[in-house]
């Protein structure tokens, strides 16, 4: 497709591969269905190409070794024209951390996908001690992290949505209650980013820009959503990985298989910051 004179890429298909955030998490629910930033993309994609058929394999809780050994050969299988890679945070932020291993992973998913003629996306990850304060030791291992998804992108022609360039991928009310998950807003704005990155036409920068100023909590309230946080999201987390268990345990693929989209991509100032 042509415009101005702009070579724009239009995608026939596309697979989602990767951990929770890919799935949904949080926009949305287990009842109804998650949503989450892939499935917007999908919608951006279907809006200029209406026979776009896409599959998410991504499942919640895994590990960036799990999500190459369980669907990077599916997805291979597909052939898609476009693939979503984004894993390794379930990584950084465990005990026993092997910063080459995860990018070995990374660049053997990145690389085989790219080889076989697919373009491929990825991302880059804020700071996550903004997000969680008790977290801010973990930022070494994102900043290398980063680094090395960047170099990795650039040997295989891969886009990255480099979110660790923008303030308002740090902004509280765009994540979830467990500051693991993005909520609706931030699944809407990182779709807008990949859109953005990729080119898809009527995408812009708009999703970088911050949100409205809002009021800085007292120091009072600030330890009580501290410790709320601690009791609610920290403490069970902390109790699944001395069981050994994941909360993708028995979980499969949302979308396994290529499949028509039919979901129209919101607009990103559709909806308000969550307070």
């Amino acid at each position: 497709m042509v415009s101005l004179g702009i070579v724009v890429d239009v995608y026939a298909s596309y697979v989602a591969i990767g951990d929770s955030q890919t799935e949904g998490l949080h926009d949305g629910d287990d009842k109804a269905g998650f949503r989450g930033w892939a499935d917007r993309l999908a919608g951006h994609l279907a809006a200029v190409n209406p026979g776009l058929r896409y599959a998410n394999l991504a499942v919640r809780g895994k590990k960036v070794g799990e999500v190459h050994a369980e669907q990077l050969g599916p997805a291979l299988v597909m052939r898609p024209e476009l693939a979503t890679v984004v894993a390794g945070l379930n990584d950084i932020i465990r005990p026993g951390y092997d910063g080459p291993a995860v990018i070995g992973h990374l660049e053997e998913m990145i690389g085989s996908l790219s080889s076989a003629g697919t373009k491929v996306a990825t991302l880059t990850y804020p700071d996550v001690g903004v997000i969680m304060p008790i977290a801010r030791r973990l930022q070494p291992r994102i900043e290398w992290f980063n680094a090395q998804i960047r170099e990795i992108a650039g040997r295989n022609g891969a886009t990255v949505v480099e979110t660790d360039r923008y303030p308002v991928c740090t902004d509280l009310r765009i994540w979830s209650l467990d500051r693991l998950h993005l909520n609706t807003l931030g699944h809407t704005l990182l779709a807008a980013g990949f859109a953005h990155g990729l080119q898809v036409p009527g995408s812009d920068e708009n999703w970088t820009r911050p949100l409205p100023p809002r009021r800085v909590p007292s120091l009072p309230v600030a330890v009580a959503r501290e410790a709320r946080w601690a009791v609610e999201f920290l403490a069970p987390w902390v109790a699944r990985r001395i069981r050994g268990r994941s909360s993708g345990d028995g979980r499969t693929a949302k979308r396994p298989e290529l499949s028509p989209v039919s979901a129209q991509p919101a607009d990103v100032s559709a909806e308000g910051p969550a307070e």
